[in-house]
């Protein structure tokens, strides 16, 4: 049986997936509260998929909130501005966001206490912008993913426009762990993101949208319903809780029937998914002219004393955060960005809040213990498990005898690193673990590859350079001889210039 044969069927079962605790609820319902002005704020240049920023400012500088501190640098790059007005105070190397914790290049700002905004431009008819001016003020806007993905947003909506795009899915499932702080800009913020989708259904040229929540969020449902109800083209369908809906090609299927091969993207089937954390700040860049400075995020965990979601400005350090809620509470064991399932662990708290932050985990030790690892017993959990309908035990056994090929063959590149199958797995088998060191090996291969070819054809451009040149002197020779003899044969002999006298 195919790979996408083996996919249909597990969709068609409804099989695929987790069920993990979910933890959501006590922290969804609370209302989102907004945190002080923090003493300094870092912005990294990289806080998306593609070149980063290029800073546009000096030391020493005042700034505005809103302003422009650093430009998009080509066309897969996003600009980026000041979270807070006040005074640049550093351009440097600060931890990145990352397990790895290396420095990445940032801007750092020590506010003022006046925290005012630049001026901002807001267009009259917003709905009845051309599509290219939408997008345009998108990328102005810095605005990316923000679901995870970071990827810029006007270049999806640029594309959508120009790939004929029918269907615009926008993604509310939010099926990590923990994590609820779409689902409670959904309920506060309704209005804010339909209106990002009409916007965005103006930018793209679709003609519906699709806006996938899980069943689990009733209120959430219930809000967009009530904002969307003028609109026919925008319907609200809610999707089975089961992780990880959240994902793209499943949000796709569930919601259209249609599958995204494994070398194409989905504007390739005429659909373009947007998270619903992007359609608000569209809405917000369009419609009331600021740039994306903040964001919504989750802060849970059972060593977390204050969890709630909190409106944080970005380049906010994740220590200035936790110390306002509360600090860290008895047996905090870890810290993560993002979701327990595929969010970062982080080195230490000394790292900013970056575009792509969707929640902030302080885990104690129960919820961060790790067991050893047991042999495999052959159960197929990961299989029944994994949403791709891939084989993950015959995939970490090829990687293990350094077969990486064969793991290619077996679907590899497919894995979308959710890590279903590390969290069924009896044995506690590191799964995912496997499949991102295979990744990392291949992207080097490839990249070792690529420095070869280049080293190549360096040298043969520099052999084809001598030849040239070679050949360019040899003939240049050849000229000058052919100059003297036929100078030679010209000039007058000494006979006939005594004659001449």
């Amino acid at each position: 049986m195919g790979l996408m044969q083996q996919f249909k069927k597990i969709l068609a079962g409804q099989h695929w997936g987790v069920h993990p605790d979910d933890h959501k609820r006590p922290v969804a319902d609370l209302p989102a509260r907004s945190i002080p002005t923090p003493p300094r704020v870092h912005l990294p240049l990289a806080q998306h998929v593609g070149a980063p920023a290029r800073p546009v400012v000096l030391v020493g500088q005042q700034v505005r909130k809103g302003e422009l501190i650093a430009a998009a640098q080509g066309r897969i790059s996003a600009p980026v501005h000041a979270s807070v007005s006040g005074t640049i105070v550093r351009i440097g190397e600060i931890p990145a966001p990352h397990m790895s914790g290396l420095p990445v290049q940032a801007i750092s700002i020590v506010p003022d206490d006046e925290q005012q905004w630049c001026a901002a431009e807001v267009p009259e008819r917003p709905y009845e912008l051309p599509p290219e001016e939408i997008a345009a003020r998108v990328a102005a806007a810095g605005i990316v993913g923000l679901g995870g993905a970071t990827f810029p947003a006007a270049v999806k909506l640029d594309l959508g426009h120009r790939s004929g795009i029918d269907t615009l899915i926008v993604n509310g499932s939010e099926c990590e762990p923990y994590l609820s702080c779409d689902d409670r800009l959904m309920r506060d913020g309704a209005d804010g993101i339909v209106s990002g989708i009409r916007l965005m259904l103006a930018a793209t040229g679709a003609s519906q949208a699709l806006v996938g929540v899980e069943d689990n969020k009733p209120e959430a449902i219930a809000a967009l319903t009530a904002a969307a109800a003028r609109f026919a083209h925008i319907r609200i369908c809610p999707v089975p809780a089961r992780y990880p809906m959240g994902s793209d090609r499943q949000l796709i299927i569930e919601l259209t029937g249609r599958e995204v091969p494994s070398d194409c993207r989905a504007a390739d089937v005429g659909v373009i998914v947007h998270n619903v954390g992007t359609a608000h700040a569209v809405h917000e860049a369009i419609c009331l002219g600021r740039p994306l400075i903040s964001r919504l995020l989750t802060l849970n965990g059972g060593s977390c004393p204050n969890p709630g979601n909190y409106r944080v400005p970005l380049g906010t350090l994740v220590s200035d955060l936790v110390a306002f809620t509360g600090g860290t509470g008895p047996g905090f064991a870890r810290a993560v960005m993002g979701g327990p399932m595929m969010g970062i662990r982080l080195p230490h708290l000394e790292v900013p809040i970056v575009k792509g932050t969707s929640g902030i985990l302080l885990l104690d030790q129960h919820e961060a213990r790790e067991q050893a690892q047991e042999n495999c017993i052959r159960c197929g959990s990961c299989v029944r498990a994994c949403p791709m309908g891939l084989l993950p035990l015959e995939m970490s056994g090829q990687i293990r005898v350094g077969n990486l090929d064969a793991s290619v063959g077996l679907g590899l590149t497919d894995c979308i690193a959710c890590g279903c199958c590390a969290y069924v797995c009896p044995s506690h088998i590191p799964l995912v673990q496997y499949f991102q060191h295979a990744k990392g090996a291949l992207a080097a291969r490839e990249r070792e590859k690529l420095r070869g070819e280049a080293a190549a054809k360096l040298a043969r451009a520099r052999q084809e350079r001598l030849a040239r040149e070679a050949r360019e002197k040899a003939e240049a020779a050849a000229r000058r001889k052919a100059e003297r003899e036929a100078a030679a044969r010209t000039a007058p002999t000494p006979q006939a210039a005594e004659h001449t006298v």
